[in-house]
């Protein structure tokens, strides 16, 4: 009885906040109107995803540039991490991990108006740039997909070194050290004493920064520029811009399936199973 009072408010979130709003959102997807303006059950919303190019291909390019963010991020991450819980003393672990987390104690958005502030034609790092004469008219850093891959890296790396400074304290020592004194060096010790050990933390932050990065709004919105085509502002434009629940619902539920196969397709490529992930 007890276990089910603590448990109570749990099932509560899930099913006020997320299992009963989706399951509404599913049965608008499925509906659409005829020709008499009459709402009928129709699939009608899915298949314009395919219908109409430019929604496939956005997503195939959200999905893209959702995979380079990953990828981006682990690299940074993994030895900032490998730092943190292996090469750092006692006392100032806490304090770097209290770093990483000063910048995520303020909104997104507010983060990534610092990065506008910084990068733009008028910006902090023109102004020294200009003044040290290493440029002579201001340069435009905004507004192309490089700077918007760095705002999601820098947005979700949090979610990456959290994980794999997890699994790495649990790393034993000695492992690395008998690595070392067989001859092995930093190269063929990470890839086959470190990364075996932290397959787990490196999966599970794979796909939280991968979720992150294909559901972002704010970052490809603000940095991207109009150029940047990102499935979410295609959802919102949807719901907001078109007043179409029923077509924003779909694109939600096809964003929410096909990155789900994707995830499961990296599970199987890196032979992982998502229980041990998790755990």
């Amino acid at each position: 009885m007890l276990f089910w009072l603590f448990l109570a408010p749990v099932i509560g979130w899930l099913g006020l906040l997320i299992i009963i709003p989706h399951i509404d959102l599913l049965i608008m997807s499925l509906k659409a109107e005829n020709d008499m303006g009459d709402l009928v059950w129709s699939t009608a919303n899915y298949m314009e995803f395919f219908r109409e190019p430019i929604y496939w291909v956005t997503f195939v390019r959200t999905a893209l540039y959702s995979v380079i963010t990953t990828v981006v991020t682990l690299m940074i991450s993994f030895p900032i991490a490998f730092y943190i819980a292996k090469v750092a003393s006692n006392k100032l672990r806490g304090a770097y991990v209290i770093l990483l987390l000063l910048p995520f104690w303020v909104s997104e958005l507010v983060r990534v108006y610092g990065w506008m502030i910084l990068l733009r034609e008028s910006g902090v790092l023109n102004f020294f740039l200009l003044k040290l004469g290493i440029i002579t008219t201001p340069i435009e850093m905004l507004y192309n997909d490089a700077t918007m891959i760095m705002g999601l890296v820098y947005s979700s790396m949090l979610f990456m070194v959290v994980p794999l400074i997890s699994v790495m304290e649990s790393l034993d020592d000695s492992l690395v050290e008998a690595s070392f004194d067989l001859g092995g060096g930093v190269i063929s010790t990470t890839w086959n004493i470190i990364i075996p050990h932290a397959k787990p933390g490196i999966t599970s932050g794979c796909i939280v920064v991968f979720m992150l990065s294909l559901g972002n709004y704010l970052t490809p919105n603000l940095m991207g520029g109009k150029n940047s085509l990102w499935f979410t502002e295609q959802i919102y434009n949807q719901f907001i811009a078109s007043f179409n629940w029923n077509q924003g619902a779909a694109f939600g539920f096809l964003l929410l399936l096909l990155s789900s196969l994707i995830i499961w397709f990296g599970l199987k490529v890196t032979k992982q199973t998502l229980g041990k992930v998790v755990a």
